[in-house]
């Protein structure tokens, strides 16, 4: 499929999906939402541009190598492409990964298939370890402010052990790789272990190549390596002013630290069950149980919620905008382009 047929596809499925979510939620409920936020519903939408810029100045760090000029894209395109991409990953049920074979469409003219598709892979690796290192923090907070018994001593034992073991998992694959590994797999799996093989077989000099891009950014570009995840954790710290901002617009006396820790928790919950799109009633049940557990009503998760989906509806407005604007979406490479393009 190139890059136009599924933009455009995307495009109208966001669309429908959008506007499915507007007539479920309803018009004037969303309308006296935004109207109970009052001014804090400025914040709230403006901390998620604060996060897509970290998001997208990670995404360059991965994709721009020193001996590839054309790797140097336009920051503003990474931008576009973040902020489109999560748009899209917001619309798509089941692991919600939409938004990455656009990316790998988009960058293909200006980067080709292999660094590509291996840049949207580590980017998308990154952006999963970064939300392990955010949950392990986290457990600390919670273990340092909360009021803890032997149960939640316990689980926060049980949570960190997953953890570590997750992060060590992503260790190994900066370390050996992941495309090969993976496909090997699947050709194990029955039903799909023909097609798997097949594919392996066919495109086994691509998966390889990807493999030693993956390998090549924790061993030879570590200082990228650290200032992706930085800017990745960053951004999940940022992501905590949401509920910050939304708890004060009604009178709740929160923290920051709080506002992190429910932040953590909810988003573990609703990553527990990640088919639904947009985490549709996951999320209200993870902010409750977060709430809970700091010393807040449990029933203020859901206005917390309404509000997060709100800002969601935005932001996938302006990310379904963004590509539909965007001419044939391509971005093309800085080295072709005239020297005035350039200046």
């Amino acid at each position: 499929m190139n890059s136009r047929l599924y933009k455009v596809l995307s495009f109208g499925v966001g669309i429908l999906t959008l506007s499915y979510m507007v007539y479920a939620m309803g018009v004037e409920v969303i309308w006296l939402n935004i109207q109970k936020t009052g001014v804090w519903f400025f914040p709230v939408i403006g901390s998620w541009l604060v996060i897509y810029i970290l998001n997208a100045f990670a995404f360059k760090a991965i994709i721009q190598e020193p001996d590839l000029p054309e790797s140097n894209l336009p920051f503003l395109s990474v931008l576009r492409l973040t902020i489109s991409g999560y748009a899209i990953n917001y619309i798509t049920p089941f692991v919600a990964l939409g938004g990455e074979p656009y990316r790998i469409l988009e960058l293909k003219p200006a980067l080709g298939t292999k660094k590509a598709a291996s840049s949207v892979l580590l980017y998308s690796l990154m952006h999963m370890f970064s939300h392990v290192l955010f949950w392990l923090v986290s457990i600390g907070l919670v273990v340092a402010f909360v009021p803890i018994n032997n149960m939640l001593l316990a689980g926060c034992g049980l949570l960190m052990f997953f953890g570590l073991l997750i992060g060590y998992w992503f260790v190994k694959v900066y370390k050996n790789g992941f495309t090969v590994s993976t496909f090997r797999l699947l050709a194990r799996i029955p039903f799909v272990k023909t097609k798997a093989a097949d594919f392996a077989r066919e495109k086994s000099e691509t998966l390889e190549d990807i493999d030693h891009q993956i390998r090549v950014l924790y061993a030879d570009r570590k200082p990228r390596f650290y200032a992706s995840l930085l800017l990745e954790f960053l951004g999940r710290v940022v992501g905590c002013l949401e509920i910050y901002f939304t708890a004060r617009a009604i009178g709740l006396d929160m923290s920051l630290v709080q506002s992190l820790i429910i932040s953590s928790g909810s988003s573990l919950f609703a990553n527990l069950i990640f088919f639904f799109p947009m985490q549709l009633g996951t999320r209200e049940g993870g902010l409750a149980l977060a709430l809970q557990s700091v010393g807040f009503a449990a029933a203020s998760g859901i206005f917390i919620g309404v509000v997060m989906r709100i800002r969601e509806l935005v932001w996938i407005l302006i990310g379904l905008a963004i590509m539909g604007k965007s001419g044939n979406g391509k971005i093309k490479n800085p080295v072709q382009q005239p020297a005035s393009a350039l200046a």
